[in-house]
């Protein structure tokens, strides 16, 4: 190992059941009873214009409204895409017409639901997949607007959503479902194997043998004991959940212990060349989640990259304001990774290459990293390589500074 200190640096009933429309001419003002306050007329999206100074067209959800006759009187511009319908074929007819909806058993949602002649209790319906014509899935949610409790439906509105980015997160789940089954099997087949061999064969082997195979065992279960901790960090990255727990850092430091690491396991000193700036800042983060950052990235170079591994640390300053932060990089001089690449590399499941792993790591180290508040972006090296530079802020508790 060579180190280098010098340098600087998203109704209308189909039965009959929606009442005839008021003869007071009142009746049809909109009221703050039915949450129409302040809106004004649009060709686009009938009676509904805006509120607050939001026009239906810039929801990003399809809206879609009918009066107490059971016909549309707003149906805004994602609607619009959503079912293709356009809006002068919705706007004055009725709301079962322009949304001819289905169950996912070919039920007709609107003769199921009932909004104008149904229990006069109901507030609405939630949300659920249902079918447009030609098949499609759409999800749908409808409100029941009364003027009281147990009143008549003044208006129903309805929400439209698409399903790309439910399909999107359930072929997520179905992949990371895929990859652990996938990557627990090897380890567990293993460590049944050899334990089930020792429990029945005891006696039959000598010393090193036995030595051997519970090598074998204590290396598979903390392979599957590495899996899960990746699975529960996904979650917690997920859900926005994962916790830093603050306390200095010597991150200089912590990049010589995971070079001894590698040393250690067998590779060459010489393969790695560390320079660590002077008058680096004081680096306030978690030491534990530091590690598994740094572990992260030097095992994908070792792994995927070759040539000499070059890690430097140096003082940066971030933002605007010029706040003090700790800029690490982290590079190789193998293949590097193809610029059509570069945008997925931090996506889960992407593998740079065949030689094993689950395609977590990088996913990971992003998330770790982005709950330090800094950043991460990959490149190629000055020599070719892979090239990860990450930026994390000094991150001083408030009560010190």
């Amino acid at each position: 190992m060579t180190v280098d200190t010098d340098s600087p640096a998203q109704a209308r009933s189909a039965a009959p059941h929606a009442p005839e429309p008021p003869t007071d001419p009142d009746a049809r003002k909109p009221s703050a009873a039915d949450g129409t306050t302040g809106t004004t007329g649009s060709a686009a999206t009938g009676e509904f214009e805006g509120f607050a100074g939001v026009h239906p067209d810039d929801l990003p959800d399809g809206l879609v409204v009918a009066d107490e006759t059971g016909r549309v009187v707003c149906f805004n511009a994602a609607a619009a895409r959503i079912t293709a319908v356009p809006v002068d074929r919705a706007l004055g007819h009725p709301l079962d017409r322009v949304l001819p909806l289905e169950d996912l058993k070919g039920r007709r949602w609107w003769a199921l639901t009932d909004p104008y002649g149904g229990l006069a209790t109901r507030r609405g319906q939630p949300e659920r997949n249902l079918l447009l014509p030609g098949g499609r899935e759409v999800l749908v949610s409808a409100r029941y607007v009364r003027e009281h409790p147990t009143g008549p439906v003044r208006r129903v509105v309805v929400s439209l959503r698409g399903t790309e980015a439910r399909r999107r997160t359930e072929r997520s789940h179905a992949e990371l479902i895929a990859t652990v089954a996938h990557e627990l099997r090897s380890p567990l087949t293993s460590v049944k194997g050899f334990t089930a061999t020792l429990l029945t064969k005891w006696e039959r082997f000598n010393d090193e043998q036995k030595r051997l195979m519970l090598e074998t065992v204590d290396a598979d279960a903390g392979r599957i004991k590495r899996l899960i901790a990746e699975l529960l960090d996904i979650s917690r990255i997920d859900s926005g959940r994962l916790e830093v727990r603050r306390q200095p850092v010597d991150i200089a430091a912590a990049v010589g212990r995971h070079v001894q690491v590698h040393t250690t396991g067998g590779q060459s000193p010489d393969r790695f060349f560390v320079r660590i700036r002077p008058e680096l800042p004081a680096l306030w983060a978690d030491p534990d989640k530091i590690d598994q950052i740094l572990g992260n990235l030097l095992e994908n170079a070792v792994r995927h990259g070759e040539g000499t591994v070059t890690i430097e640390v140096a003082p940066v300053r971030t933002g605007d304001d010029g706040e003090e932060g700790t800029e690490v990089t982290v590079s190789d001089e193998g293949p590097g990774i193809p610029e059509e690449s570069m945008g997925r590399v931090f996506t889960r499941f992407w593998r740079g290459s065949k030689r094993g792993g689950t395609g977590l790591g990088l996913y990971i180290v992003k998330g770790v990293v982005e709950a330090h508040g800094g950043t991460i972006t990959v490149g190629r090296g000055p020599r070719g390589g892979a090239e990860f530079r990450f930026i994390l802020p000094v991150g001083t508790p408030a009560h010190l500074i």
